[in-house]
């Protein structure tokens, strides 16, 4: 098995994602995304298209394409709930609540 990666990188691509929110740019994929006139809609399409590219990625067993895949959804995901205005620690703690 291999070792695990340092997870703060999540927190890192969160704080990131709530800095293009706070101070958006045209150059940034985020910004756009979070600023898209469909509003949370967009993200959320994002979310869905993403997910079944994992799905379809795991299913046909391609390791490469299913870490990829997975990788842009745990993106999507973030961006998503930044867009309901939701608070990445409040899932955190739900996660943790269910781990115990």
């Amino acid at each position: 098995m291999k070792g695990l990666v340092d997870p703060a990188i999540i927190a890192e691509i969160w704080t990131v994602i709530s800095e293009r929110a706070k101070n958006p740019s045209q150059e940034s994929y985020t910004s756009r995304l979070l600023g898209d006139d469909k509003g949370i809609d967009k993200v959320l399409e994002k979310v869905g298209e993403e997910s079944t590219e994992f799905i379809i990625a795991a299913k046909n067993g391609v390791k490469v394409r299913t870490v990829q895949e997975a990788s842009d959804l745990i993106f999507h995901l973030l961006v998503a709930l930044r867009a309901a205005d939701i608070d990445l620690s409040d899932v955190m703690e739900e996660l943790q609540r269910r781990r115990k």
